[in-house]
């Protein structure tokens, strides 16, 4: 039997390297938010610009900003330089997590999703390079506040309440099935965490108050989220995103009952755990079931989808910490 060595020390120097990629992270997420809100001054401003009927000397002229052109493409020129910062460091805040996290698994000497924190910081990593292989698409670009956003929030919990020491496997984790198991179900909740982000954002365009927005603070929120693409868009794309996840939680769940039968020698046992992982199956089937078949588009969709993902951050956080059972690793 081989006996690995654990390495606190290195460890500990993880966890400093992931306090660096929060802080990029967190550099990223104000740029973010700084280019949003000079994209939609920009939009404001167009429109205020638009030429306008005057009447001089009895005879009616268009009239322009004469600088309105010469200030048009430096502007342009300014929103790209934001847009192309809060993306480098993004790609860098990246880059840095995945050295923290590939210190974790040495230090450890196994990969690194054995407990809560770890599943933590790889999720958020994989999240990352998601989003990072979508920007291509600009409908997925723009959603850097939300994306960085979350990941700052996970990554700030799994330091603050989810850090343990670094720790040997028990025996039932012992097995080529934790590479393949939670490597798919970590890809599929990063599928699902965007499409919340899609959807969340999908909500904060068609809110009521939004829409609606009469006040000089909600007047600016509204422009805000002008900057988004159209509700129809972001629909579309959370779909798209939950799909993908689905059928990669499907395979989750299927690997999770093959390596149960190794492990215990039967299949299925109703584990909290177990339980919560076909909750969560049901609910996007059900949801992609009734975007298919029954026509059920919009907002009741969008909330069905969040209903979704709320159950795997219940999963995830909520049982692992508070339930019993063969499948609770969170190593608290």
């Amino acid at each position: 039997m081989i006996a690995f060595v654990l390495n606190e020390e290195l460890s500990q120097l993880s966890l400093m390297v992931v306090y660096a990629a929060m802080a990029v992270f967190t550099l990223a997420f104000l740029v973010s938010v700084y280019h949003l809100s000079q994209v939609a001054s920009s939009k404001a401003n167009q429109v205020s610009a638009e030429p306008v009927m005057a009447r001089g000397g009895g005879v009616s002229v268009l009239e322009r900003d004469p600088d309105s052109s010469s200030k048009a493409p430096a502007t342009d020129r300014s929103l790209l330089a934001l847009d192309r910062i809060s993306l480098a460091l993004s790609i860098l805040g990246t880059l840095i997590l995945a050295a923290a996290v590939t210190m974790r698994g040495i230090a450890a000497a196994r990969v690194p999703w054995a407990n809560l924190y770890e599943y933590s910081i790889t999720g958020a990593l994989i999240l990352m390079m998601i989003y990072l292989a979508s920007v291509r698409t600009k409908e997925v670009r723009i959603m850097a506040t939300f994306v960085v956003g979350f990941v700052l929030l996970v990554l700030g919990t799994a330091v603050s309440v989810f850090y343990v020491q670094v720790a040997s496997l028990m025996p039932a984790l012992q097995s080529y099935w934790l590479v393949i198991h939670v490597m798919v179900a970590l890809l599929s909740t990063g599928f699902f965490s965007v499409a919340a982000a899609l959807s969340g954002a999908y909500l904060l365009k068609t809110a009521n108050w939004v829409e609606n927005a009469k006040t000089p603070r909600t007047i600016t929120f509204k422009k805000i989220m002008e900057v988004f693409p159209s509700k129809e868009t972001l629909e579309r794309l959370a779909y798209r995103f939950n799909i993908s996840g689905f059928i990669l939680w499907s395979f989750t769940l299927i690997a999770g009952a093959i390596w149960a039968e190794r492990a215990w020698h039967r299949y299925w046992g109703w584990d909290t755990k177990e339980v919560w992982t076909f909750i969560i199956w049901a609910l996007y089937a059900g949801y992609l079931h009734a975007n298919a078949t029954r026509g059920w588009t919009g907002k009741r969709a969008i909330w069905l989808g969040l209903v979704g993902f709320g159950a795997v951050v219940f999963n995830f956080t909520i049982v692992n910490m508070f339930f019993k059972g063969l499948h609770v690793y969170s190593g608290l």
